[in-house]
């Protein structure tokens, strides 16, 4: 005999305005401008510029009404499968207590773009320069050739300026201007010679770090003889023994010769576009959106104009009836998807300003020792939002500093207790956890438990088991690996 049972279940739907916010919410900055682009071009109903005060739609007379909402009837309440909507896809660096998902290598991307001409003329934007810089800075953008590297005469860029656009200036200004351009990501770039280049981006690195001072000494010094790999003259001049030379040599032999190599070859440049510009003024922190996170759109005047003549039509006519419905549904929608733009403007804000607050520490100084243990529900409950939405803003944005450009997600880490009872970020672990394995013996490396062993006398509560993790997440082998003769 069959049993028959009854099961009562809570479905919960998302209305196409909530669908809309959080496809929207989802994307980088460089795919919004191409979401409005897209948007603009199937729904005459909406138009770039500000806002215009115009009638709205449910305004118009009722005799339409009855007929209008029978049509989108099924529009509106189709069912909504909010399973596809609500997954949540942090777990790259979700917390304990975040929340779990099954897609564990899943990731929003990261706000890209691909010329590196573009990416270098975005960065001029955030400098505070005069008309004059500004022209300067392009026209030396514009000199940097496929490799990365700018080999122009300073004074036949000079001469370029004079001649194609009055610009009359001289070679000590252009360096200040190029200098700063020189800052820019990628590390390296608008070099003048391989030499230059390498500095550049030894300069980015640690300078407390006794290999990186060597490196810099090495570039600047005995340039010719690295090249010529006379490394016997060279550690003979530096005083170093050989460990320490092999260290150093390491290290600059994984430096980027060619900063702008993947254009050159054909290939795709991605960098990271901010979505957020911090400032520090004289120790007050400002916060903005990046200027592409808020375009300004505003619904048609004429389209309201049109369905203002269709209301002193014939309403017995069908196909003016259809027309009204056609009408509305863009006006609507058009209003739905300013709507929701300013709904994800005010959410970036809202959750950047919450982790702002949390590590205004690390904002102030750039100390990556500063940054406090962090997880998404953290965030989520000073903002009164869901972890879900958090999640969302957390893994595909990132915030320009006067530190550099920083993902969000970089913000969020977990905690390791210590024995006077803190939470140390597990960043900083890993910091230490590296520092011990850098400075092992190679012929006798560290195990997991000797670092353990190590890290616990160092006041950090961690067993092997995350001692294993960290080192992997490092990209670090395993001892019987790093062994070396």
């Amino acid at each position: 005999m069959q049993k028959l049972s009854l099961n009562q279940s809570l479905q919960q739907r998302l209305s196409p305005q909530q669908i809309q916010f959080i496809k929207l919410l989802q994307i980088p900055t460089f795919e919004l401008s191409a979401r409005i682009e897209e948007e603009l071009e199937i729904n005459p109903a909406l138009e770039e510029g500000a806002e215009i005060e115009v009638r709205e739609a449910d305004e118009y007379d009722d005799d339409f009404d009855d007929y209008a909402d029978e049509e989108f009837k099924e529009y509106d309440d189709r069912d909504i499968d909010v399973e596809s909507y609500l997954s949540d896809d942090y777990n790259g660096y979700k917390m304990q207590g975040d929340g779990n998902s099954d897609d564990e290598d899943r990731e929003m991307p990261i706000a890209m773009t691909s010329s590196l001409n573009d990416h270098l003329i975005d960065q001029l934007g955030f400098l505070k320069l005069d008309e004059q810089q500004e022209i300067i800075g392009k026209q030396l953008i514009g000199s940097i050739e496929t490799d990365g590297y700018i080999r122009r005469p300073l004074q036949a860029v000079v001469n370029d300026l004079a001649f194609t656009q009055g610009i009359y200036t001289t070679i000590e200004e252009i360096e200040v201007v190029l200098k700063q351009i020189q800052t820019f990501d990628p590390a390296g770039i608008a070099a003048r010679d391989l030499q230059e280049c390498l500095l550049l981006q030894l300069d980015r690195k640690d300078v407390h770090d006794p290999f990186v001072q060597d490196a810099i000494r090495i570039i600047e010094d005995s340039f010719e003889e690295f090249s010529k790999k006379h490394y016997d003259k060279i550690q003979k001049r530096l005083g170093i023994d050989d460990e320490e030379l092999k260290q150093t040599i390491k290290l600059i032999t994984k430096l980027n010769p060619r900063p702008g190599a993947a254009e050159e070859d054909g290939g795709v440049v991605q960098f990271l576009l901010p979505d957020y510009i911090l400032t520090n003024s004289n120790g007050k922190l400002e916060l903005y959106l990046n200027a592409k996170n808020a375009p300004e759109l505003r619904v048609s005047h004429s389209f309201h104009e049109m369905l203002d003549t269709y209301d002193k039509s014939d309403k017995n006519n069908k196909a003016i009836k259809e027309t009204v419905t056609f009408i509305k549904q863009k006006l609507d929608s058009a209003k739905w998807f300013i709507d929701a733009i300013k709904q994800r403007q005010n959410t970036l804000l809202r959750t950047m300003k919450a982790i702002l607050d949390y590590q205004k520490e690390f904002f102030l100084t750039g100390d990556e020792s500063k940054l406090r243990p962090m997880i998404l529900k953290d965030i989520a409950t000073q903002i009164d939002m869901d972890i879900s939405t958090v999640s969302r803003v957390a893994s595909s944005k990132s915030v320009q500093t006067e530190f550099g450009l920083y993902p969000l997600k970089y913000f969020f880490s977990e905690g390791i207790a210590t024995d006077s009872g803190e939470d140390v970020s597990s960043r900083e672990v890993k910091n230490i956890l590296k520092e011990l394995i850098d400075n092992e013996s190679k012929k006798n490396p560290l195990s997991d438990d000797k670092l353990e062993k190590f890290l616990n006398e160092k006041g950090y509560n961690i067993a092997r088991r995350t001692v294993a993790k960290y080192r992997e997440q490092l990209n670090i082998p395993v001892a019987r690996l790093r062994k070396q003769l």
